[in-house]
């Protein structure tokens, strides 16, 4: 699955969870998506609230898991952050894709950078 997303969209946000939704019931995993959506919905909010670009979601499936990946074209790595008390709504995104993915990176490109995360086949 590819999606290019646009510059400041939210409407993205539900459509690439239930774009996501929709490959893992091809693949024959549906009752596990929830992670995976959850995942896909803080890195899409964080290229579209974070940056001032569009930016791109890929996910793919197979034997060991999904691969979901956000790139964006903006320089700068995000880092996770502790929660700020004070705002209930930010500050969260990337600590949960650490905490809950199986594994989770971001690679940089000459242009901008590629946030990703994988879950196994079991979690997805």
């Amino acid at each position: 699955m590819r999606r290019r997303l646009g510059r400041a969209d939210l409407r993205a946000v539900p459509e690439s969870r239930r774009a996501l939704r929709e490959l893992l019931r091809q693949w024959g995993r549906p009752g596990g998506a929830e992670t995976a959506e959850l995942l896909t919905s803080e890195l899409v909010t964080n290229a579209l609230v974070h940056t001032d670009d569009d930016a791109l979601l890929t996910a793919t499936v197979g034997p060991g898991g999904v691969h979901v990946e956000v790139r964006d074209f903006v320089s700068g790595e995000p880092r996770p952050l502790p929660p700020d008390t004070s705002d209930r709504t930010h500050g969260r995104g990337l600590a949960l894709v650490a905490a809950l993915a199986d594994a989770w990176g971001v690679r940089t490109h000459g242009v901008g950078k590629a946030v990703w995360f994988e879950l196994g086949a079991d979690a997805a």
